[in-house]
């Protein structure tokens, strides 16, 4: 499956362009009755040295002949209608009040979608007594520094009215020392209280024989482009990686402060 998708994958890592070239040979504007054609041609037959390529979804964009293409890696990249040239980088809007970022927006819509069909069932919560104003998914790993240090400022969430809903991510993946101690937190009859030991690097007595969601989190992270922890995840799906002070969250998610 790599090397299927090798070459444009190797162009999808350096994707952090402001203005990219269309490079769209003649003159391609599909009537809207085409664009159902076009994406599922798209969909079937695209191609790398004639090697097909695992696409996942094929859509339409707000450029004439311009399709964004999905693959089942979570890369993604535009295509005109026949597969011909790609466009790799994120496609703007040039918009009244500024340039608008189209391809995140609609990966944060995509994470936003993805994180709200994970139940609270398979979540470590951490929430204050009053309804939270907000709420924010954090992927984490029990091994990582700055993950501890956003641990520490979670009463001081609480009380700002942020709750935080944790996913695993083991960084080393599944076969880490990290992983094996997720586990033991989520089979934990107090997870919170487990996770706390956790993150202060205490033993946790659990066993990590249950049936626990930490591998199909851990893949989901990666889908949805998670590479380190801990990932902050708002409420509309934009990802910010790293730690943040709860001053800056709560500014970021538009919470009164004064409060």
């Amino acid at each position: 499956m790599q090397n299927i998708t090798h070459e444009v994958e190797l162009m999808m890592r350096q994707r952090r362009f402001l203005v990219f070239p269309l490079l769209i040979a003649g003159s391609l504007l599909p009537v809207a009755a085409q664009a159902d054609a076009i994406t599922d041609r798209l969909s079937e037959s695209l191609s790398v040295n004639g090697q097909a390529m695992p696409v996942e979804t094929v859509t339409e964009t707000p450029m004439s002949g311009v399709y964004h293409v999905r693959l089942e890696s979570g890369e993604s990249f535009y295509s005109n209608a026949d597969g011909s040239h790609f466009l790799v980088g994120d496609l703007y809007e040039n918009a009244d009040d500024g340039l608008v970022n189209l391809t995140e927006q609609e990966q944060n819509q995509e994470r936003a979608d993805a994180l709200a069909a994970v139940p609270e069932s398979e979540r470590v919560i951490f929430r204050g007594a009053d309804e939270p104003k907000a709420t924010v998914t954090v992927f984490t790993d029990p091994t990582c520094p700055y993950c501890a240090r956003l641990h520490e400022t979670i009463p001081d969430l609480n009380e700002r009215g942020i709750a935080v809903h944790y996913l695993a991510f083991p960084r080393a993946g599944m076969g880490s020392q990290a992983a094996n101690t997720l586990k033991q937190v989520w089979c934990s009859d107090n997870r919170s209280e487990a996770m706390t030991q956790a993150k202060e690097g205490e033993a946790i007595s659990s066993a990590a024989d249950c049936d626990n969601p930490v591998a199909g989190q851990y893949e989901l992270g990666k889908a949805l482009g998670v590479q380190g922890t801990p990932a902050i995840i708002l409420p509309d799906g934009q990802l910010v990686p790293g730690f943040v002070p709860p001053e800056r969250l709560t500014a970021m998610l538009g919470l009164d402060d004064a409060e």
